[in-house]
């Protein structure tokens, strides 16, 4: 199996509009909730984690700006004239996600290709499936690269929960975090960009050794005993690529933004997948940072990896990155900084 690296990433989040910026406050863990326009149930203001740009955007025109800057800085060393080349994987929420912005399937691709002033290649496509759709995008990217069908590939994602259907909804399922419900997430905004390539050995690449799936039928609304089924298929289709084991990662970085369940979930697939003791494990999760942030949370993980590893404050060149849908779908992407194995 031919191994793809992540190249170069933009980022675009409550805390940064770079990756290096955004990074950076996720290391320090710096976060910049404020009050939305928005009240909830008991009269009090919903707290947000709100993308602040210079201009007063809202709904698809924020989530088309907010991917464009994050793909101009994950393409700014390729020249602009290359860009036609490159087939773009837009990542967007799941198509049955509360309060869904109007025009993502049949506007965002098109709106984004008129603000860069480029068409991307025609393999371009959206991939509608919230937090693990980055990595649904990636296994997409490495089939096109090994196919030949293109020389590299920019993975983007863009989401924001800061809309009245959205946040309402979460409300009154009791699962945003406020003074009164503990076990719930401050609901956020961002986008981010991946360069995708071969993998080469280059310096500054992160290699995507393994890709797996699974679905979770005891899904976070299903009421059912949770046995983290999803999660651990997920993870262990990844190993199985990989060639690895659990104990070989050195640190994981998830998508948990706060609620019990998501939590449990990791736990118990931890018990499940780890068969050799290990002193320290390691989970990060940057969503404590930017709040959940819904498709964008797949960039978010993969550029933190990156960045942490270009940056020298990991516990080694391993990490498992995983996610998790509402809807009982699950991702797990294993990654190595350096040379492919």
């Amino acid at each position: 199996m031919s191994h793809i690296a992540i190249q170069a990433t933009g980022l675009v989040t409550a805390v940064g509009l770079s990756a290096p910026g955004s990074c950076a406050a996720f290391r320090a863990k710096v976060n910049n909730p404020s009050e939305t326009r928005f009240i909830d149930s008991t009269g009090a203001w919903i707290v947000a984690q709100e993308v602040p740009l210079d201009k007063p955007w809202r709904g698809l025109a924020k989530l088309v700006q907010m991917a464009v800057m994050a793909i101009e800085e994950a393409l700014q060393d390729v020249p602009r004239r290359q860009w036609s080349a490159l087939p773009l994987l837009l990542c967007v929420a799941e198509g049955d996600r509360p309060g869904r912005q109007q025009g993502l399937d049949g506007e965002m691709l098109h709106r984004i290709e008129r603000a860069l002033d480029v068409r991307f290649a025609p393999q371009s496509a959206l991939v509608a499936q919230g937090r693990v759709s980055v990595a649904a995008a990636l296994a997409q990217a490495r089939a096109l690269i090994a196919g030949g069908h293109a020389p590299r590939v920019v993975v983007a994602a863009t989401d924001s929960l800061l809309s009245w259907p959205t946040l309402s909804h979460y409300d009154q399922q009791d699962r945003l975090l406020t003074a009164r419900n503990s076990n719930g997430f401050i609901p956020g905004e961002g986008a981010g960009a991946l360069l995708v390539g071969p993998a080469t050995g280059g310096e500054g690449e992160l290699v995507c050794s393994g890709i797996g799936f699974g679905h979770e039928a005891a899904h976070v609304d299903s009421g059912d005993p949770l046995k983290a089924d999803g999660l651990t298929d997920a993870i262990q289709a990844s190993l199985a690529e990989a060639g690895w084991q659990m104990h070989d990662f050195d640190y994981r970085i998830t998508d948990l933004s706060g609620e019990y369940y998501y939590f449990k979930e990791a736990t118990l697939t931890l018990s499940r997948t780890l068969r050799q003791l290990k002193d320290e494990f390691d989970i990060w999760h940057p969503a404590e940072c930017t709040g959940e942030v819904g498709a964008a949370s797949g960039v978010t993980v993969i550029a933190t990896a990156r960045e942490a590893c270009i940056k020298g404050y990991t516990k080694g060149p391993r990490v498992l990155a995983h996610w998790a849908n509402d809807g009982g779908q699950r991702a797990a992407v294993a990654l190595r900084y350096g040379a492919a194995p």
